[in-house]
């Protein structure tokens, strides 16, 4: 039998193994595209620029790839329920500093995987107003940045909850039908882009579509290659089912480097036929003399096949985007079972469902996290989520991936990072330069720091409480460590 988990290898939190690699992929490409793209396409192009966007969206896939390549070695390494927090346990020790660590990533979870899952909810009541334009008017008078879009996306959130609250075959099978529509709404984003295009002389020409950037463009390439980030996250879902898939040595390094081509692939032809058409439009968002209409692409459809071409691409983004939401809710819900299953976060989360085998109690709580957040501008969710995400999981993988090869050399690799160390370093410092080289980073880094310490002081009560690291002694190093 091969060894897959150094911790447990036949350990799999009660949960079944029926995800193949086509599901497991389809769950990630899901996840990653969803409606980011197509809400944050003008987001990018006001942050960089008309001609620099696309260097964005470059910038943001070599990152994905090169954290990618960690997440598959560590995933296949790896493969239990929680992702992440199985990762980083094992990293810093099960008894020992890693139950701190894999404690402080379920608990900055729990606040940037609703905000996630709500930047999607947002997204696709966003698009509902561009169908139904009453939507986009304030609740009350007295709240004038609430609009009628913040309550519908709350209700999505709760729908999809109950759409997922059912075992996992059946979640299996809707997965595959929400897919097929994701692919037809790309297809329907890039034929518009270029129907459109074909009528702008020379719209296709590197003048048309790129200039190389400059040392000062940097603050504004940070600023948008933030946003393309999160546009491709979600690669590592299938590592959050990590207990339900099938031979995960090699489906999960598999789903992580295929989905990472197809999105990356996806994207930069999706912003070179797009970009184009906004012509001179863009170049006045770009330096805040127009609005940004986060709706454009739906837009672009209009201006190619008329009324309703827009309309019918804006109802294909609504799809992917309830398949994206679909997916992050269904990965996010088994990270708090995970880690109540292990006793390192809050035990009634570590109820399974009685029928049908699922983390109900968890997949409820995010969902209801989630809706609250639905109320907050897009803009800001997208931000905090992306700066927590980085300074509590992303580095905290890189330089445990590193300091694993180093204490564990002959821990079990199904697979292995290629150029080792290249790609971790090479992520490092991609997330340092969003990071640091955007305007104001501070606030949302003090937020990030502000979560850690809270989190930090719950741990520590917690574990003084139940006689657990660092209030006994343990090794703390290895990954072995106090069994």
């Amino acid at each position: 039998m091969t060894q897959t988990s150094v911790t447990n290898p036949a350990e799999n939190h009660g949960l079944a193994r029926r995800i193949g690699l086509p599901a497991a992929v389809a769950f990630n490409m899901m996840d990653m595209i969803g409606v980011g793209p197509f809400l944050t396409l003008p987001l990018v192009l006001a942050a960089a620029g008309f001609r620099y966007s696309v260097w964005a969206w470059v910038l943001g896939a070599a990152i994905a790839v090169c954290d990618g390549l960690v997440t598959a070695e560590l995933g296949a390494a790896f493969p239990r329920a929680g992702g992440s927090y199985a990762f980083l346990s094992n990293i810093y020790g099960p008894q020992g500093a890693g139950r701190w660590v894999s404690f402080l990533y379920v608990w900055q979870l729990s606040f940037s995987a609703p905000l996630s899952i709500a930047s999607g909810c947002i997204g696709l009541a966003t698009f509902l107003g561009f169908l139904l334009p009453g939507l986009n008017g304030a609740m009350l008078s007295a709240l004038p940045g609430v609009h009628w879009t913040n309550l519908v996306a709350a209700g999505v959130c709760l729908a999809v909850v109950a759409l997922l609250y059912r075992n996992l075959t059946s979640i299996t099978r809707l997965a595959g039908i929400l897919f097929a529509g994701v692919l037809v709404t790309i297809a329907g984003v890039l034929t518009s882009g270029v129907v459109t295009g074909m009528r702008i002389p020379g719209a296709w020409s590197w003048a048309g579509v790129a200039a190389w950037p400059t040392a000062g463009m940097l603050p504004a390439l940070a600023t948008a290659t933030m946003i393309t980030c999160y546009d491709y996250w979600g690669y590592y879902n299938i590592c959050f089912l990590g207990a339900e898939v099938k031979r995960p040595e090699k489906t999960i390094p598999r789903a992580i480097l295929l989905s990472i081509a197809a999105v990356a692939t996806i994207y930069v032809a999706m912003n070179v036929a797009s970009v184009p058409v906004f012509g001179a439009q863009a170049a006045q968002v770009a330096q805040g003399a127009a609005p940004v209409r986060l709706a454009l692409v739906a837009e672009i459809a209009q201006s190619a096949g008329g009324k309703l071409a827009g309309q019918a691409l804006a109802a294909l983004i609504l799809w992917s985007a309830f398949a994206s939401i679909f997916s992050l809710l269904l990965g996010y819900s088994r990270v708090p079972y995970a880690a109540a299953k292990d006793g390192n976060y809050f035990k009634f989360l570590a109820a399974v469902h009685h029928k049908h085998g699922f983390p109900h109690r968890s997949l409820l709580a995010l969902g209801m996290v989630a809706s609250l957040f639905c109320f907050f501008p897009l803009k800001e969710v997208i931000t905090l989520l992306v700066v927590i995400r980085i300074v509590l999981q992303f580095l905290l993988q890189q330089v445990g991936v590193m300091w694993l090869r180093y204490k564990q050399p002959e821990l079990v690799r199904p697979f292995r990072i290629p150029l080792y160390p290249l790609p971790p370093l090479l992520a490092i410092t991609g997330f340092v330069f969003v990071l640091a080289y955007r305007p104001n980073p501070l606030r949302e880094l003090g937020v990030a720091g502000l979560v850690g310490l809270v989190g930090s002081v719950v741990y520590l009560v917690r574990a003084r409480g139940r006689g657990e690291w660092p209030f006994r002694k343990t090794g703390i190093a290895g990954v072995a460590a106090g069994d």
